[in-house]
């Protein structure tokens, strides 16, 4: 902490910090995904968009860079995402991550992942000191 900022009397209550794990941020995730409308034809769609999604955004969260980076992602950490998502076909390519969200739409997508943020929020919110 910078000098000046500093407060030797300040003491966390542990009994009030909640704990929050990665089960805590992605139990819940995809429930606030699922309003997106999926705009892939029915014949075509060998990925659950919640998947795509997942994967997009916590490749991009862990520096993904592109839509090769977070098919590497996904590829790498598929084991653990296993754990969580249903992945019926596996990891999506490339062109399926940027289809999908070349075409879903932005302002429905926007207002989901506000939504999420936000329970992550208030569920730090009793993480700070009581300073």
């Amino acid at each position: 902490m910078p000098i000046g900022f500093e407060n030797r009397n300040c003491k966390t209550n542990a009994s009030l910090v909640p704990s929050i794990d990665s089960f805590d941020i992605t139990s819940k995730f995809q429930e606030y995904f699922t309003e997106i409308k999926d705009p892939r034809v029915e014949r075509t769609r060998w990925h659950l968009l919640t998947d795509i999604i997942t994967i997009a955004i916590l490749a991009v969260i862990a520096a993904a860079q592109g839509w090769e980076e977070i098919e590497e992602y996904g590829v790498n950490k598929q084991e653990c995402l296993e754990t969580f998502l249903e992945l019926p076909e596996g990891i999506p390519s490339p062109d399926t991550f940027r289809r999908v969200f070349e075409r879903i739409n932005q302002k429905e997508f926007e207002q989901c992942f506000r939504s999420w943020v936000q329970s992550l929020v208030e569920k730090l919110i009793g993480r700070r000191s009581s300073c």
